[in-house]
């Protein structure tokens, strides 16, 4: 039988223990942060039914979406986003969830992407929302989240763009616009990528008339927040979130249909990635789905454009590549029993341990703590058992020091 190699589907990815030290420390940020903001822990399942899925993101989406037929005949899809799911449980469980709900939600997403920098077909998203009321506060609230978040990974320069499919819906109008709606909005939502120039283009090619094109950009250009985007934008300074942080820009427009009022993504001048988060307000999805008239607004925060950047802009702290503090080393059967009592009392105290199965040479042993950044290294050998004693190496120093076993935790921590 010919043997396979080995390989990862393409826009799929493994993650090796020195990259899961970073999205851990990322995840773990966010997770305390959405925390801190009172917002409450939620998962759904990966698998939901079509029904459920299409038709609520929009034709080109939808098409992203991996859909198949199980082996009950019935038409199943993947996660492609983690608000549909949500919207459907709050149309499930509306007589039990209190609201206003405050929720987040830190699970992988598929898509069916053309792979390029940034962009893959698995990705984990980090989401929150704010269910059942149509307050700007909770708008407000969602940016606050953002900002927070970006400044505790230490992103020096970063803009939250802030629009509205109101503004939008104004600009059609006044442009007389009223066919073609959705396919001028996708074109228009790539201005921040390929600019008036490019957008006019792929206008013209779409059979859009250069007056309408004229009249869309006149009115880009004076575009204002609408009221209540204008009470969104004027809490953010109370809720300390700079000037600098954050803009209005009417070219904005979020692909997904679902979106009813303010929409947000953040963007960094570099890498060019595009955005890092991206929400709105969707005030109609969960009556859609079936539940009761309930108002909506959130954001989700890609987990791995963010680690992308801040790897590449070198915005981590110094992060140990383990969270192992000491290796207890194998001397052999004759003091292995003194060894597992040791690496036993370690981990009863919290001393995050490891202990060596072979009972390799002690140089092997070293070497092995060392690769995978072990600070401290534990050594029992016929010595150390008759007097109660345990030698401690350093791995940063190579110093080794000898003390008594009851006063190594202490040592530790």
């Amino acid at each position: 039988m010919k043997q396979s190699v080995p390989q990862t589907l393409k826009g799929f990815r493994d993650f090796l223990p020195e990259v899961m030290t970073v999205r851990n420390y990322v995840k773990n940020l966010l997770i305390e942060t959405f925390e801190t903001f009172g917002f409450e822990p939620l998962e759904t399942p990966t698998l939901e039914y079509s029904s459920t899925l299409m038709g609520k993101y929009g034709d080109e989406a939808d098409k992203l979406v991996y859909s198949f037929t199980d082996n009950g005949d019935r038409q199943i899809g993947m996660r492609y986003d983690l608000t549909v799911p949500t919207a459907k449980v709050l149309a499930m469980y509306n007589q039990q969830i209190p609201l206003p709900f405050k929720r987040y939600q830190i699970q992988p997403v598929w898509r069916a992407e053309n792979t390029q920098k940034g962009r893959y077909r698995e990705v984990l998203q980090c989401d929150i929302d704010i269910f059942g009321t149509s307050s700007p506060t909770a708008d407000a609230e969602i940016l606050a989240v953002i900002n927070t978040v970006l400044q505790k990974l230490n992103f020096k320069s970063f803009t939250i763009l802030i629009n509205s499919r109101t503004v939008l819906n104004n600009i059609l109008e006044a442009c007389d616009i009223t066919e073609n709606k959705n396919s001028i909005l996708q074109s228009l939502d790539k201005f921040g990528k390929i600019g008036e120039d490019g957008v006019t283009k792929e206008l013209i090619i779409k059979n859009i008339s250069k007056a309408t094109i004229t009249a869309l950009f006149k009115y880009i250009k004076i575009a204002q927040p609408d009221e209540y985007l204008q009470s969104v934008i004027d809490q953010l300074k109370v809720l300390g979130v700079s000037e600098n942080n954050y803009k209005f820009d009417p070219t904005v427009v979020r692909g997904l249909d679902y979106y009813t009022g303010p929409i947000f993504e953040t963007i960094v001048t570099e890498p060019k990635i595009g955005s890092i988060t991206g929400g709105g307000r969707y005030d109609n999805l969960i009556k859609t789905l079936g539940g009761p008239d309930t108002p909506a607004v959130g954001t989700t925060f890609g987990l791995d454009r963010i680690v992308d950047c801040i790897t590449e802009l070198n915005l981590l702290p110094n992060l140990p590549k383990t969270k192992t503090k000491i290796l207890v080393a194998n001397f052999g059967e004759e003091t292995i029993s003194e060894s597992l009592k040791l690496v036993t009392e370690l981990r009863n105290n919290n001393v995050a341990s490891s202990f060596y199965p072979d009972a390799d040479k002690l140089g092997k042993q070293f070497k092995y703590a060392d690769s995978l950044g072990i600070p401290f290294v534990a050594i029992i050998g016929p010595d150390e058992v008759k007097n109660n004693q345990v030698t401690i190496k350093n791995m940063t120093t190579g110093e080794q020091k000898t003390i008594n076993q009851s006063e190594v935790v202490k040592f530790l921590l």
